[in-house]
């Protein structure tokens, strides 16, 4: 499984996403939105965070530690 963290570089939940991540034992990437244009059109992204697992778009959000437990435990 690929996860990409999609946030911008002065996103300020990215620290505590990433922790969210780390206690869930899920690893993942960043990746910058002012760096992937290519991304931001393939996804219609207007806002940051998103969440990206094997290239699907799944988060268009910060989720909740409820909600990232729930999708993870699949």
């Amino acid at each position: 499984m690929d996860v990409t963290l999609l946030v911008t570089k002065s996103d300020y939940c990215l620290p505590n996403l990433q922790c969210e991540f780390q206690n869930l034992g899920v690893p993942y990437h960043i990746e910058y939105i002012e760096n992937n244009p290519e991304l931001v059109s393939a996804h219609q992204i207007r806002h940051s965070p998103n969440i990206l697992v094997d290239g699907k778009l799944v988060f268009r959000h910060q989720p909740t530690p409820g909600e990232l437990k729930e999708y993870f435990a699949r």
